[in-house]
């Protein structure tokens, strides 16, 4: 492992992509200490950790997954990169919907290229929308300064400075993406999560004590212990889960050209247990929010009513029955939902056909594509279930073992699996370029060794 990152900076190119990245998350992480116009970041602060485990802290601490916890905290970078994430989630689905986006699809980079100039200017509309949100939210609790609360000066500043972060920021993940290692967009997520473990470790180190007598010091050893060993557990799980396919076993049709036979060998259709990546639980969580609210509305509306009141507890708990079932019936609705949109049967079973391919047993065409429609339902059955563990972790520790969220939230949810596609994806990326020129990886392949030298258009 020490040789393999001592390899990284033996190549310059991969030493300067490795140092550009780094240098890029730096400058997102200094914006984190640029606040907006206005705001008491005292009485924020307060106000989050008073709605911890309330509807609305459940939706502090899920944005704050894509936020770095700056809704505690309100700098320019208070919106993240959501709006970015939001509007390219947008239009890919649909350029799964709409035929003129597939048509775009298809045309190569030229068609890209357009649907990301779209996006751009998608992530600018909804950085206003949610950044006119939050400052309406944030003054109609009282937690911006008397002499800006109702000055125009607040909103003008405070509009201008969450978009031009978003769109900073944006701009960040597309010079990653260009002249770094790794996806942009998806690296600064995993930095924003990443930059909260320090506090979760230490709200542990301030509770620790060796009998756990002291009622402000509940953590005993047994504790520590029992979450070092769940948190290797589930990234151990995470990584099977990012990493599971079934493989489907693909034969090429033979030819003969003149007395030469070609064709013939044999590969596998790699269908990826997991096809859905995060996206089931973001969908899910964020939707979850919602409930308590309507119920404590209604209970308001319907005062004295036991049943709307049982309602509003049990989803005001995310460690409560009603909650988690719902919560993972959520997250295999959206499961299937995201594999029915994004993994088309017909086209790849069309394209196995065109370029002479077929699954032994099976004719091309319409019995290929109803065979792997029938095979991506079952693995995506057994994926939501890893799924759904893997969610349901956070809210049953803290609830039952009353751990904080944000210590929990390390143990498993959105956060923990996209820090770990993403790293394994970094790691892939840095692995390729080591290989690329013979050296030895992090995963004991390679040369082990300096590449060929070339001279004279000769390697030596």
């Amino acid at each position: 492992m020490l040789q393999a990152f001592l390899n990284i900076w033996r190549v310059a190119e991969l030493r300067n992509k490795l140092m550009f990245t780094f240098g890029m998350l730096v400058i997102y992480r200094i914006g984190f200490f640029i606040p907006l116009l206005g705001v008491d970041q005292g009485q924020l602060s307060d106000f989050a950790e008073k709605a911890e485990g309330s509807a609305m802290g459940n939706l502090i601490t899920f944005v704050s997954i894509f936020t770095g916890g700056t809704f505690t905290q309100s700098t320019i970078f208070g919106l993240g990169i959501m709006p970015y994430i939001s509007a390219s989630i947008i239009f890919q689905l649909l350029g799964t919907v709409l035929p003129s986006f597939q048509q775009m699809k298809k045309e190569g980079p030229a068609g890209r290229q357009k649907i990301q100039e779209y996006t751009r200017y998608a992530t600018v509309a909804l950085a206003l929308v949610q950044g006119a949100f939050w400052l309406g939210f944030i003054r109609n609790n009282q937690l911006v300064y008397a002499e800006y609360a109702n000055s125009m000066t607040f909103w003008l500043c405070g509009l201008t400075g969450l978009t031009a972060g978003a769109v900073f920021l944006m701009w960040l993940g597309e010079q990653i993406d260009k002249y770094g290692l790794g996806n942009g967009a998806s690296l600064i997520i995993t930095a924003g999560i990443i930059a909260g473990m320090p506090t979760a470790i230490m709200i542990i180190v301030e509770g620790f004590s060796l009998t756990g007598e002291d009622a402000d010091k509940p953590y005993t050893p047994w504790t520590a212990l029992l979450l070092f060993a769940a948190f290797v557990v589930v990234v151990a799980g995470s990584i099977l889960i990012t990493q599971g396919q079934r493989r489907i076993p693909i034969q090429q049709a033979k030819h003969t050209r003149g007395r030469r036979v070609y064709g013939g060998q044999k590969s596998y259709l790699p269908l990826r247990v997991n096809h859905g990546g995060v996206m089931p639980i973001i969908f899910a969580s964020s939707l979850m929010m919602f409930p308590n609210l309507m119920f404590g509305w209604l209970g308001g509306v319907f005062e004295g009513n036991t049943f709307f009141y049982f309602l509003q507890r049990s989803f005001s708990n995310m460690g409560s029955f009603p909650y988690l079932f719902t919560y993972i019936g959520m997250i295999y609705f959206f499961a299937y939902f995201w594999t029915t949109v994004q993994f088309q049967p017909k086209e790849m079973a069309t394209q196995l056909r065109d370029n002479g391919s077929f699954i032994p047993g099976l004719r091309p065409g319409p019995r290929t594509a109803e065979y792997l429609e029938v095979v991506m339902e079952r693995i995506t059955y057994v994926g939501a279930g890893f799924l759904a563990i893997i969610a349901v972790i956070p809210s049953v520790v803290a609830g039952y073992f009353d751990i904080p969220f944000a210590v929990t939230s390390f143990l498993g949810g959105t956060g923990l699996l996209i820090v770990v596609s993403v790293m394994l994806d970094f790691v892939q990326r840095i692995e390729a370029g080591l290989m690329m020129r013979n050296y030895q990886g992090f995963l004991g392949t390679g040369g082990g060794g300096k590449g060929p030298r070339i001279r004279g258009g000769r390697p030596t």
